[in-house]
């Protein structure tokens, strides 16, 4: 009897897990090589100068094998965030808004002096429902204080379970109030320092709306940089009410989490006999949007709302170095959103929109098989940032001008000063 062609031989249950195993693979796309970001802009000095001394730009990020999926990236950083995360300590500070909100955020002193940068403060603003005590905030506070960068995150209004509301307003997805006392804060307790404006994801919007608002917001301002950010908020909210890609299990978890944010106001949000079945039955966004969130910022719709608290309306006033990165296979951000920074890219000198194949919401880990504390984005942000001083630091050095200010004949605004508690 001659051999078989096959040496080994397998049970159906053995031939079903193989079987199995290469659909995942191939479904989650955990095979796909590493790549070179892709980079929109346009051919300026500048731009040429950030290409030239920021060589994370041009090479390709290599994510874990596991981390070739966008799904795989965003759940680990939902669950997880960073590993290996340190804890920095900063100082927390209280900030009395005009309608009685009480504002917070944590200021973080740098480790170390660095001899590339001067006196940088990194104003920082996190994630949907986040506070400077998230994860993978910690960790860029903490690679940031190692390169001589003071930082200041800001806790959106409601998240940090320490500071209790004072008026019945919270977060949303556009309010720039509590960023801007943040920022007039800093200005004027460091009256020599340069600004650097980061947001992540939601606070990614909040920063470029801020920056676009009004040309005295960037005053001071060395550059801006955001993180997986949505562009459009109503866009973004049609796109996470579909199935595609599982966007709505996504949305899902989203509401989850804001509900449970507002049920533990609930006594300073909502009036003993207001009715909260709305809340409850809620599956999406939108609904908590339309029922609650609107009403607390004063929109009288929900298109008004989210036509008036998206930045792609005040992009085009940005005139300070702005990067802009998104990851391809977030899930969150799907490539119709990405239109507005790629558009923008090609017509304002100032910006560069960095399009990375992997990295999912937030994830950008590195590391082969285990995820190593840091991330790639944060080199990536810090790289850009030290860029930008040092050609700020030649054009300062050619033109003798004032440091900090953007120009002599630059338009006042009115800027309210917040108490600091």
């Amino acid at each position: 009897m001659s051999a078989p062609w096959f040496p080994f031989e397998f049970s159906v249950s053995q031939v079903l897990v193989l079987v199995l195993v290469l659909v995942l693979v191939w479904a989650l796309d955990l095979m796909s090589p590493g790549s070179v970001p892709v980079i929109h802009n346009r051919e300026t000095e500048l731009n040429q100068y950030l290409l030239e001394t920021c060589p994370l730009l041009t090479k390709p990020y290599v994510p874990p094998l596991w981390g070739r999926s966008g799904h795989v990236q965003t759940w680990l950083y939902a669950l997880i965030g960073r590993f290996g995360t340190p804890s920095p300590k900063g100082e927390e500070l209280l900030m009395q808004m005009s309608d009685g909100s009480t504002a917070s955020f944590k200021l973080f002193s740098p480790s170390t002096s660095h001899r590339s940068t001067g006196d940088l403060t990194l104003a920082l603003c996190p994630g949907f429902c986040n506070h400077s005590g998230q994860r993978y905030v910690r960790t860029f506070v903490h690679e940031a204080l190692g390169h001589g960068l003071r930082c200041a995150t800001l806790n959106l209004l409601g998240a940090p379970p320490t500071v209790p509301l004072t008026a019945p307003r919270v977060f949303s997805y556009g309010c720039t109030l509590e960023f801007a006392a943040m920022v007039q804060t800093l200005k004027s307790r460091f009256p020599q320092t340069q600004l650097v404006l980061v947001g992540f994801s939601l606070g990614g919007n909040i920063v470029c709306k801020y920056l676009g608002e009004d040309q005295v917001h960037q005053d001071r301002v060395l550059c801006g940089l955001s993180v997986c950010q949505g562009y459009s908020a109503s866009r973004a909210q049609e796109s996470l009410n579909c199935w595609t890609q599982g966007r709505r299990f996504y949305n899902f978890f989203l509401t989850c989490s804001f509900r449970r944010l507002l049920l533990r106001h609930r006594q300073t949000l909502f009036s003993r006999d207001q009715d909260l079945s709305p809340l409850f039955k809620a599956t999406a966004l939108r609904d908590i949007d339309e029922q609650y969130i609107r009403r607390f910022q004063g929109y009288s719709s929900l298109k008004e709302y989210y036509e008036t608290e998206s930045c792609e309306h005040y992009l085009n006033n940005i005139s300070v170095p702005l990067l802009l990165v998104n990851a391809s296979d977030d899930p969150l951000v799907p490539p119709p959103l990405l239109q507005v920074p790629r558009t923008l890219a090609e017509s304002n000198p100032y910006v560069t929109f960095l399009l990375s194949s992997c990295g999912g919401h937030l994830g950008f880990f590195e590391g082969w098989v285990l995820p190593q504390s840091g991330s790639w984005i944060d080199k990536v942000l810090l790289q850009y940032i030290q860029a930008v001083y040092r050609k700020s630091e030649v054009i300062f050095r050619g033109h003798g001008s004032c440091r900090g200010q953007r120009s002599c004949d630059t338009q006042k605004g009115h800027v309210t000063h917040p108490q600091v508690i």
